[in-house]
């Protein structure tokens, strides 16, 4: 006989536990869904996305609900609790059953004796409807340390910052211009009896009205089309591509930027395309076999030049580096649970590091983008500054762009509950002797 497999709640909770441990649902979500029946996967999918997106706001009802916390022991039951009270609060799933079957995931997970704590919390819950939680942890689902620094850093935008965090993303699609028109593909679209609307600043760019998945999309299969948010095509009109230059993208996977560089000029002399994870490599391959791209892909530190390059430099230098990832909380929301306010000051350290060993490699006259996915200037305008302040070839160039707000050394897209993700982009020129 074989072990009894877990019910889809239960499974949740083990997943949230992990995430608290550490892993991101990324790395969590796939062993949990290998559990289950195919059919059943994008519901457990769905419960730990929005677990995450309101942690804060749940976590605070439950200890609220709660005489005394739970043992660490038994932080399983605490967090299967979570995933109901996420269901009676943000899902259509009727209260009965979503009780029922928090007690019934209760006894799976081998504590039966809390499954009386767990029906009478939701019961509770159910009952009273949600209490008053003045905290502004609770009130807009985000650590605390993540909303005071966007009060200091954004004193104008920090709610509408945090709104857009706890939105569901659009799906947005960046059209390969080597194979079709953007007003073609949208024509095919409504063939397939799709909408989508052209998205304001990136060229290529469609918002979809409501998200498919990709089998659903026209000649998703033949390379013509791909999912990338608005702020992450940026880049290609910001890189002044041409033919014959010879291109880095660095810190590359899963390769959509790689793609559209190649989408957007087609001579140019080569793509490098590097990566430090092994792992993700496979990503930037697959995607460019799907859309019968080229390019050279290494397993590489960008911030480690004398390992892995050929001496050759480049003209054109993509730097989108590890960050944050404040700015993308609404595509990943178990961020809330993982990062650290300590973790800033570390990952501002890598980023000018990278910039200065990537600046080495690129020509003189040539132009280095540097991206970020985060909202906090200490990750962006401020390592640019203090870049300038040493690397005295360096020129700032400010695009003429429509978007983002200017800092005064690059452009700062904050996250639209409509539109585009948070991105950070800053160009730099290296002046030639």
């Amino acid at each position: 006989m074989g072990q009894a497999r877990l019910p889809l709640r239960a499974l949740a909770a083990q997943t949230l536990l992990a995430v608290e441990q550490g892993q991101s649902l990324s790395q969590a979500l796939p062993e949990a869904q290998a559990q289950l029946g195919i059919s059943e996967r994008p519901a457990l999918q769905a419960l730990c996305y929005g677990c995450c997106r309101w942690f804060h706001r749940l976590d605070a009802e439950i200890r609220q609900r709660l005489n005394k916390p739970l043992r660490r022991n038994d932080r399983d039951v605490h967090l299967l609790t979570l995933a109901g009270l996420f269901q009676l609060r943000f899902s259509q799933h009727p209260a009965y059953a979503v009780i029922n079957e928090s007690v019934e995931a209760c006894k799976a997970l081998g504590k039966p004796q809390l499954s009386g704590l767990v029906n009478g919390i939701l019961r509770a819950a159910e009952r009273e409807g949600e209490p008053e939680n003045d905290t502004p942890s609770a009130r807009y689902s985000h650590p605390d340390w993540m909303i005071e620094k966007l009060c200091h850093n954004w004193p104008q935008h920090w709610q509408a910052i945090l709104e857009a965090n706890n939105a569901q993303a659009p799906m947005t699609l960046r059209v390969n211009a080597r194979r079709m028109s953007r007003e073609a593909y949208q024509g095919e679209l409504v063939k397939a009896g799709l909408q989508g609307n052209p998205t304001r600043f990136a060229p290529h760019g469609i918002q979809l009205a409501t998200p498919v998945p990709v089998d659903q999309l026209p000649w998703f299969a033949d390379g013509v089309v791909s999912v990338q948010d608005e702020a992450a095509q940026l880049c290609i009109t910001l890189l002044d591509l041409a033919p014959e230059q010879r291109v880095l993208d660095a810190c590359a996977a899963p390769g959509g930027k790689t793609c559209a560089i190649l989408e957007s000029e087609a001579q140019l002399a080569e793509v490098v395309a590097i990566d430090e994870s092994a792992g993700r490599l496979p990503r930037i391959r697959e995607n460019l076999d799907r859309l019968d791209l080229h390019a050279t892909v290494l397993q590489a530190d960008a911030g480690a030049i004398d390992q892995w390059w050929d001496g050759q430099p480049f003209d054109r230098i993509l730097l989108d580096v590890p960050c944050s990832a404040t700015g993308v909380i609404r595509r990943h929301p178990d961020i809330k649970l993982l990062r650290r306010e300590t973790d800033i000051t570390p990952l501002a350290d890598i980023q000018l590091s990278l910039l200065k060993q990537c600046w080495q490699i690129l020509k003189p006259g040539g132009r280095l983008v540097y991206a970020t996915c985060s909202v906090f200037p200490q990750e962006n305008h401020r390592i640019i500054r203090r870049f300038l302040k040493t690397q005295k070839d360096a020129q700032l160039v400010e695009p003429d762009a429509p978007w983002g707000v200017n800092t005064g050394a690059g452009r700062q897209l904050l996250p639209d509950a409509a539109s585009h993700d948070g991105f950070f982009y800053a160009v730099l020129e290296r002046a030639k002797p």
